[in-house]
Formats: structure tokens, C-alpha cells, sequence
């Protein structure tokens, strides 16, 4: 049965789009899934056709890589139990892979793929430019800090003067005496 918009929802392939090596990335078994075949014809599809697939499309995970994602990611749970490593796809690698594999449903799954990257692309971006936007009003009040800290350190340092003595003049008639 052919996946569609409505059985695959965009966030739910956001979810298994995995930062790993400072990129994003989609694991062989989800791309498998997704594109309808068992992770084993997929691998077979991308083996057979590996000059497609650079070292920025596809890589194979560590042990460490395995383990962390086991860990992070529920859904990849059975992995822990698998002797192979899996492999990481780039949003390139997994365009690619749907055109290796050349079925309806992994053309279609592949537009749904490619807009998921692109809208954590663009989420990435504006997390950006709201980081930017913060770092700017940090800085203004941390120049107000340091003007309003200014003002009450001259405050006090006028409080603390000390008053000049006023020679106080005696108040009243002066009577002198024969």
C-alpha cells in the first residue's frame, strides 16, 4: 500500500531526521520504511549503485554513533540488538536513494522528505535569527546595567561627602558688658 501525505504527517518524518557528524541525517532502516522496501533491498539498491552515493550523502555509523542514537531515539530501539551498523543518509543521499530504488511510492515519500529538511532548515535559520535578536537586547541591557550601576555609584559617592562645616554664627544680641 502506497504511503501518502496523510499516513506519513511531515512532522512525523522531522522527528527521525538525526544530527549526527554536524549534519542532518536519516538512517537506512526509516528511509527503508518510508520508501516501502526492507532495509536490507534498500541497502542492496544503494550498494549496487554506490558511485551515486559520495561521502556527503551516505556514511555508516560508529559503535558510538549506534549507540548514541539507540539511546536518543526510541523508535530505533531494535537496533541495539542488530550486529550491523547502520548507514546515515543526507537529505542528498536520501533523494538519491529514491531514485536508485525507482518505485511509486519512493519518488512520492521523497518530495515529503525533501520538504522536511528544507522546513528544519528554515526553523534552524530562524532559531538563528532569534539567537541574533537576543544576543543584540543582552548587549542593551548590559549597557543599561552599566549606566544605571554609573548613576547609583555617583549617587553614593555624593551621599558620602562629606558636609563642609559651615561656621555657624551665634544667633541673637550680643551684649557687651562695662
Amino acid at each position: 500500500m502506497p504511503m501518502n501525505e496523510l499516513s506519513v504527517p511531515a512532522e512525523f518524518i522531522e522527528e527521525i531526521i538525526l544530527s549526527l557528524r554536524g549534519q542532518r541525517v536519516m538512517l537506512d532502516r526509516d528511509l527503508a520504511a518510508l520508501y516501502g522496501v526492507s532495509t536490507k533491498v534498500f541497502n542492496q539498491a544503494v550498494k549496487r549503485n554506490e558511485s551515486k552515493f559520495p561521502a556527503d550523502f551516505r556514511f555508516q555509523l560508529t559503535k558510538e554513533e549506534k549507540q548514541e542514537v539507540v539511546t536518543n531515539c526510541d523508535h530505533l530501539e531494535k537496533l541495539k540488538y542488530s550486529p550491523v551498523l547502520p548507514y546515515a543518509f543526507t537529505e542528498h543521499g536520501a533523494l538519491m536513494a529514491a531514485n536508485v530504488l525507482n518505485s511509486d511510492q519512493a519518488n512520492q515519500m521523497s518530495v515529503y522528505i525533501v520538504r522536511a529538511f528544507v522546513r528544519l532548515r528554515e526553523t534552524i535559520l530562524g532559531n538563528s535569527k532569534l539567537a541574533l535578536k537576543l544576543m543584540e537586547v543582552e548587549k542593551r541591557l548590559d549597557r543599561h546595567d552599566d549606566n544605571i550601576n554609573a548613576l547609583v555609584n555617583a549617587i553614593e559617592c555624593l551621599l558620602d561627602e562629606p558636609e563642609e562645616k559651615v561656621k555657624k554664627r551665634k544667633m541673637g544680641f550680643i551684649v557687651e558688658e562695662d
